[in-house]
């Protein structure tokens, strides 16, 4: 039975309709205890979603549609190795990767943690060969800049990650990252660095993505010709499995990094893919991630659901797509390290959930993920807050802030909380006319106005200083932002969005829309390039090739 044919689903379709009318503040103001009985404190972190729409009997029939969906046995299908990927019978291990217990986890009856410690073993070895300066390029420098060359998971989480933990860098070492297949990704990249002192990893499972290997193709072109063929070996290494594809490009089979099927691509960080973030903050903080990573594991495989902090978060986006009708999310971290979360979890969340068939294949008559976007604070709120406060559109927040600031200079990180906090109780609580009124009559001087032969306070004005109110919104504030806080965060949505998947009924873990693109790719090229002719089009895609071949 579809979820959305099931009693629990009408009777929160009841409850909306009945609080369609009812307002946040007025919630707060019937309820001195809304913070305590709507906040949660587990794992270090503490979750406040009391500027949710949500009342206790909500809760409580979201809680029991996790029931229905027999949430708790999809778990324990998770822990077990079981192939719910089942359109790629792929089983879905990344917990593996940070499984930190002596316990075996199994994989089609073969214990995967022996792979798993060797290729970490593997990473902290280099890491350390390349920090203390063992590893040297073909002339005998000192590695000093890492490229890495990956797209999609094997891009965003480190560098988003990378970015996060700047304040944990290493020293005389700088990674950077290139993804894109326009050349101006690399090539500006390039002209700054000395080839004698650089290193690049390709990351790519199968060694044949086409926009890594035409840019790991150009990287070769380029350190070949300043040191020539035999420093491929000193200058590349891979994190792959197509270890004849490697050896093949110049690279030592004995320089790639493995890891495995059951590994999807956004949930991939944990592992080889993680290299360069382990060259950037080096093997004791990445195995601290890991730590967080395994503690928010245990957290959400054996918390009852009323303290999960990543199936609440699961079960308030549904009720606001759903049952709130909400198309959209803003995430929003105070934070200036976490700007690039909202890129990595926009791959994490509407690739994994942005489906419309369901298991059994057919198509859902209920929406599924959202729209995810966002900027860090303070800057967003002199772009876009604009629109979340007037625009007349609900637009669910999310707001992440750091208790202890990751950069100390005085002044800023109170300034900067206070701006979190104040945005999230007017995104609440609103302004209504009377308010805007009296407001500006007790302006002193009185407020400008663009009115002519108004008065600040009349109600010309005053229309304009109205806000609606009632946006939902959550705040999560982190005690600290290091290695082993980050590893939590990365998990708590990881499982948010597993989570959102049982919910739904759709597989969170494969990504067919991915792969149309590129097939059709792979097929225009040739009439690109001028080695096939242009036949079997439609007349936009035949005049916008038309355009560019005449052109050569």
């Amino acid at each position: 039975m579809l979820i959305n044919a099931s009693p629990i689903w009408a009777k929160l379709t009841a409850l909306a309709s009945a609080q369609k009318n009812l307002h946040l503040r007025d919630l707060f103001a019937s309820d001195s205890g809304r913070f305590s009985r709507f906040s949660l404190q587990e794992e270090g972190f503490l979750l406040d979603y009391s500027k949710q729409r949500v009342t206790p009997d909500v809760m409580g029939a979201l809680q029991d549609l996790w029931h229905g969906a027999q949430g708790e046995d999809w778990i324990r299908r998770l822990q077990s190795g079981d192939a719910i990927n089942h359109t790629e019978h792929r089983a879905v291990l990344h917990t593996a990767l940070r499984h930190g217990g002596a316990e075996p986890v199994f994989h089609a009856g073969q214990d995967v943690m022996p792979d798993v410690r060797r290729v970490l073993d593997q990473m902290a070895r280099f890491c350390a060969d390349i920090h203390q300066g063992r590893w040297l390029g073909s002339t005998g420098e000192r590695i000093r800049d890492v490229i890495n060359i990956g797209i999609g998971g094997s891009d965003l989480g480190p560098k988003m990650a990378s970015h996060a933990l700047a304040a944990q860098h290493m020293p005389e070492i700088t990674v950077h990252y290139v993804s894109n297949l326009d050349a101006a990704h690399l090539a500006t990249m390039l002209a700054d660095l000395d080839p004698a002192r650089t290193l690049f990893i390709i990351a790519s499972k199968t060694f044949t993505t086409q926009e890594t290997m035409q840019n790991a193709a150009s990287a070769r072109a380029w350190l070949t010709a300043a040191l020539g063929e035999a420093a491929v070996a000193r200058h590349f290494v891979a994190v792959s499995t197509n270890l004849p594809a490697v050896a093949a490009f110049g690279i030592d089979p004995a320089n790639a990094f493995e890891f495995w099927d059951w590994v999807g691509g956004r949930f991939s960080l944990w592992s080889a893919i993680g290299l360069p973030l382990a060259l950037s903050i080096g093997m004791d903080n990445f195995r601290q991630l890991l730590a967080g990573g395994a503690a928010m594991d245990a957290h959400f495989f054996n918390t009852p659901i009323e303290r999960n902090l990543p199936l609440t978060l699961a079960l308030l986006e549904l009720w606001n797509v759903n049952f709130l009708g909400a198309e959209t999310r803003a995430l929003l971290p105070y934070s200036q390290s976490l700007e690039l979360l909202p890129n990595y979890l926009q791959q994490l969340e509407m690739e994994s959930n942005g489906k419309q068939v369901d298991r059994a294949g057919k198509t859902v008559t209920y929406a599924t993920a959202p729209i995810l976007w966002g900027e860090s604070g303070t800057n967003g709120q002199h772009a876009f807050y604009q629109l979340i406060h007037q625009g007349g559109r609900l637009i669910p927040c999310e707001f992440i802030a750091l208790i202890e600031p990751d950069f100390m200079l005085p002044g800023h990180h109170t300034k900067l909380l206070a701006h979190c906090f104040a945005q999230s109780e007017a995104l609440m609580r609103g302004k209504t006319l009377d308010e805007a009124t009296a407001e500006l009559a007790a302006a002193v001087p009185p407020a400008p106005t663009f009115f002519s032969g108004a008065t600040a306070a009349s109600l010309q004005l005053a229309p304009y200083k109205v806000f609606p109110g009632n946006q939902p919104s959550t705040t999560l504030l982190l005690p600290r932002l290091d290695a082993y806080t980050l590893g939590q965060l990365i998990a708590l949505y990881e499982h948010k969005v597993f989570s959102l998947g049982v919910l739904w009924q759709i597989n969170s873990f494969d990504q067919w829309g991915v792969e149309y693109g590129k097939q059709l790719a792979n097929r225009l090229l040739p009439m690109l390039e001028g080695t096939s002719p242009a036949q079997g089009l439609d007349s936009s895609t035949a005049g916008l090739l038309a355009a560019c071949t005449s052109k050569h």
